[in-house]
């Protein structure tokens, strides 16, 4: 039976929550983990550029078209047996990359890799809003999303260097082992949610109540703002970390492993700053939701822009500077699409809801993946064109948000005046 009102939060929901996060924060490690081997895996496979971004967009792929299957998943199955099918998934992929010798090979544990990385997030997010109140939401969500950063920390910092002194193998193998770890933790440990706070069964009726789940969050004006605001946000930082951001500062920045390597470490840097502020922004005036959003994608396009478009060969080094930060700030940014999505949805269908919202920036991400590989391969390595690709997605993405954000907004303000009102209590 479950008790009325919030779950209450405190330190064991901090504990159990800190759990999670620590899974996606391993899962990003293995994500990002090819983008600082990216030169590594051409030369360990034999392939160009086409081949090579084949890694990340089939990941990619993979996870974008899981995302809806695990947001039912979740709410039907519940946040610990989907993590740790996940966790099984995305070590299993990891260590059979790490011992691939073929292109073939590779590609297979990359796309199994994807399948248990797409299990982490949404997850993530579940255990948070069965844990903690609501309020605490946009915090909760980007405390998340640093975690991942934190991941992606390891990745550019770490990796990198254990990948030239260990070799490809024992890096690879290395990370496969602390997907065991958190393995462990979760099945020992991880709770879906506190005792007493059980939620309401729920009717499973097959593919009709598959249907009327994605159909339901999918009407809301809310999921839908909110799936493009992750689309518009996340991928230009996303691409750069993921992929090509390391290939484009060495082969046509002219710089030196370790130095593209440090500017890849300030794009995560940044990442956690904004997080940190944009969290706290959104948690005090909600109405900054938007504003945040509309100036992180006008940063990152004008940075685009200035850089694409500067005169000779080498952009000076203050304003990559500059674009590494404003890409910092792309990764936060996409979480404010979640904070749009959860007020539209009751939490049964919350999972289902965020799975909506995290296809937008993957799907973004494997089509720029894609386009930056053939236009690289069809100009003979011309990275300035390539990355053009970007501002066709901004430009769509933000077209989407500019028309759905003034009824979004109304039917949530609409929502919360009459919770208001329910809320009030006469006394006869």
């Amino acid at each position: 039976m479950s008790m009325n009102g919030e779950p209450p939060g405190g330190r064991k929901a901090a504990t159990v929550w800190g759990i999670g996060t620590l899974v996606y924060m391993v899962a990003v490690v293995h994500r990002t983990s090819l983008g600082v081997a990216g030169i590594d895996a051409a030369e360990r496979f034999h392939i160009g550029a086409s081949a090579l971004s084949t890694f990340s967009i089939l990941q990619v792929l993979v996870y974008a078209g899981l995302q809806i299957p695990v947001g039912l998943m979740v709410d039907r199955l519940g946040t610990k047996k989907v993590l740790t099918i996940g966790i099984v998934l995305f070590t299993a992929g990891q260590l059979a990359f790490a011992l691939s010798h073929s292109y073939g090979m590779a590609l297979a544990a990359r796309a199994v890799l994807g399948c248990g990385d797409a299990m982490t997030f949404v997850s993530v997010l579940r255990l948070g809003s069965r844990w903690f109140p609501a309020r605490r939401g946009p915090m909760i969500a980007q405390a998340a999303a640093l975690f991942g950063v934190a991941g992606n920390l390891i990745s550019t910092v770490a990796l990198s260097r254990i990948l030239h002194s260990a070799g490809w193998t024992a890096t690879f193998t290395g990370t496969a082992i602390g997907g065991a770890f958190v393995l462990v933790l979760v099945l020992l440990f991880l709770k879906d949610h506190p005792d007493g706070y059980e939620p309401a069964p729920a009717e499973h009726a097959g593919f009709g109540y598959v249907r009327h789940q994605i159909a339901s969050a999918w009407r809301e004006p809310g999921t839908r703002l909110g799936m493009w605001v992750h689309f518009t946000t996340q991928f230009s930082g996303m691409v750069f970390l993921l992929l090509w951001g390391l290939p484009y500062l060495v082969e046509d920045q002219g710089m030196s492993r370790g130095a593209a390597g440090s500017m890849l470490t300030l794009v995560v840097l940044a990442n956690m700053v904004f997080g940190t502020l944009f969290g706290q922004l959104i948690a005090r005036h909600h109405g900054a939701r938007m504003p945040i959003t509309l100036t992180a994608i006008g940063a990152s396009t004008v940075a685009w822009a200035a850089v694409l478009s500067w005169p000779g060969g080498h952009v000076p080094l203050w304003m990559l500077i500059c674009l590494c930060v404003a890409l910092g700030a792309c990764g936060p940014a996409s979480m404010i699409g979640f904070d749009f999505a959860r007020p539209a949805n009751p939490p049964e269908r919350f999972g289902t809801a965020s799975g909506i919202v995290n296809v937008g920036g993957f799907t973004a991400s494997m089509i720029t993946l894609l386009a930056i590989g053939v236009l690289l391969d069809a100009t003979g390595d011309n990275y300035r064109i390539a990355w053009c690709s970007v501002f066709v997605l901004q430009a769509i993405g933000t077209f989407q948000i500019l028309r759905l954000r003034g009824r979004a907004t109304r039917l949530e303000k609409d929502r919360i005046a009459v919770s208001r009102v329910e809320s009030v209590h006469v006394p006869v």
